[in-house]
């Protein structure tokens, strides 16, 4: 998992690059891409592959993998989901990290959406 990841942040939450993200998704690494935006919001667009898993959803964990690094990401590097989804979810014994800047950051950069 080491060579994943870009930096840690000051509360100790793993994150992830889109560039990194993105050459992860085209090496076929064994991730779990999770996206925390709205339903509708990911129906417009997301990061290839990846699970629809929105903060009401959160519970039922669908999608998720405690056998692989679930990558998650909100909608911008100012949105609080990311943070709290990895606390959440890190607490319940999933590995997580999260993209850092969001889908903002993932379209800014023109890497591929999948819709």
């Amino acid at each position: 998992m080491n060579d994943l990841f870009s930096s840690i942040r000051p509360n100790g939450t793993l994150k992830m690059s889109p560039v990194d993200l993105n050459r992860a998704i085209v090496e076929k690494r064994d991730i779990v891409i999770v996206d925390l935006r709205a339903a509708e919001d990911f129906a417009k667009g997301h990061v290839p592959g990846a699970v629809s898993l929105p903060r009401e959803k959160w519970d039922s964990a669908t999608g998720l993998s405690k056998d692989k690094v679930n990558v998650v990401y909100c909608y911008s590097h100012t949105c609080p989901l990311g943070g709290a989804a990895c606390a959440e979810l890190a607490g319940r014994g999933y590995p997580v990290m999260d993209m850092d800047g969001g889908f903002e950051i993932w379209e800014s950069s023109a890497l591929e959406v999948e819709q």
